[in-house]
């Protein structure tokens, strides 16, 4: 007897998990590519090169969402300010990835989810309560021994890291209020668009010209940072975020090995111990979240995948 097939909302959530994996392996190439890059040329110069080589995979992400349509908008202010944020959270990460090992920048950024919780109540009005105050809690010890505060300063690398995360928070809540009346192609787009034009401001201030061989590695950083974007858009179009969000945490693991490859670090027992409590404390959340949104466990809610164009004509917008 042939086995059954698959109903469609295991199949969105199937392909929903596989494209956050893909996402997070090529996140961590760029990342790793912005290290490298970052110890021969300026920040701001290798920040341009990766929002200008992501504009490739989000201009063809609005060509298969249906062109133009997608690009129409109410909320200019409220894209640049998402442009502004986001391009700071990614020039601390940058600057992260520089100063510390890349597995324990990878890690402290993790800590985002914890300050978009505790921001969203006074930025959202939402409303969160002891259980998900419990696990902010929890996240920020994890923080603590991650960062190791002691007698002496902390550590510029990881207090950089810290305000990337806090940035990063920032464009988070800046994308849920966008959420509310724009596409989520849209607001891609917009940011890749407007964060190259700003970081261009920067480069008669800081500029190395670039050998072929590093222009190279910042058109492939560029398109794995687009690549995923466009694989976690369409991760979350395809399955709800208690099923996806856990596996956005295997970019941890890809961190420790390219880390391991390319520099020789390996991450202490406090990072690790620190990781672990972060990732627990964002999982519980995310728990949260699916109860608060009475999602029913082993019930998958059907999402529509955002498809590639055919030939006659694209999906609408």
């Amino acid at each position: 007897m042939p086995p059954s097939p698959a109903t469609p909302g295991r199949e969105s959530a199937r392909q929903g998990i596989l494209s956050m994996l893909a996402a997070m392996v090529l996140m961590t190439v760029m990342n790793a590519l912005a290290k490298h890059l970052a110890a021969h040329y300026p920040l701001t110069e290798v920040t341009f090169f990766r929002n200008l080589f992501a504009l490739l995979p989000a201009a063809a992400m609005v060509a298969a969402a249906g062109g133009r349509e997608c690009l129409r908008t109410g909320h200019r202010l409220g894209h640049l300010w998402r442009a502004v944020v986001g391009l700071t959270s990614m020039m601390l990460l940058f600057w992260s990835y520089h100063l510390l090992p890349l597995a324990d920048a990878v890690a402290i950024s993790y800590a985002a989810p914890l300050f978009l919780t505790a921001l969203s109540v006074p930025l959202l009005g939402e409303r969160v309560g002891p259980y998900r105050w419990g696990a902010v809690a929890v996240g920020f010890a994890g923080v603590l021994v991650m960062v190791r505060p002691g007698a002496g300063m902390l550590d510029p690398g990881a207090l950089v890291a810290l305000a990337a995360a806090v940035a990063y928070a920032l464009a988070m809540i800046a994308m849920r209020q966008l959420g509310r009346t724009e596409r989520p192609v849209t607001t891609v787009f917009y940011f890749t668009v407007l964060s190259t034009l700003l970081s261009a401001l920067a480069l008669p201030f800081a500029w190395t010209t670039p050998t072929w061989p590093a222009l190279g590695l910042m058109a492939l950083m560029g398109l794995a940072g687009g690549g995923s974007q466009y694989f976690s858009t369409r991760a979350y179009a395809l399955a709800p975020a208690v099923v996806i969000g856990p596996f956005s945490y295997s970019g941890l693991i890809w961190a420790m090995l390219l880390g391991w490859l390319g520099w020789g670090d390996v991450p202490g027992p406090a990072m690790l111990a620190g990781a672990g409590i972060v990732v627990a404390s964002g999982l519980l959340i995310l728990l949260r979240e699916a109860q608060r949104a009475k999602v029913i466990p082993g019930v998958i809610p059907e999402a529509e995948p955002i498809r590639l164009p055919r030939t006659g004509g694209a999906r609408p917008c």
